[in-house]
């Protein structure tokens, strides 16, 4: 149950994450898992573990870390777009 768990905190981390960076629309469930697990690992490596904990994840430093995953996904495949 704790890794279910943590594919839902995960998508909704990585839902937020693509909502502050307006590109909640353009990311699927499986983008947004990804993005708030992957997230989270950042954020917490970068900012520790404070905050409100859910499933085992530091709720705030993950939003931040997701928002940056989110932002450099972006550019890189924005980048790759424009230039297509």
């Amino acid at each position: 149950m704790g890794f279910i768990w943590s594919l839902i905190v995960g998508g909704v981390i990585g839902a937020i994450a693509g909502a502050i960076m307006n590109k909640g629309g353009s990311m699927g469930i499986i983008a947004n898992i990804i993005a708030g697990l992957v997230g989270s690992a950042i954020g917490q490596a970068l900012l520790g573990t404070w905050g409100p904990i859910v499933g085992g994840m530091a709720v705030i430093p993950s939003i931040i870390g997701a928002v940056i995953l989110v932002a450099i996904v972006s550019f890189i495949f924005g980048r790759r777009g424009q230039s297509a």
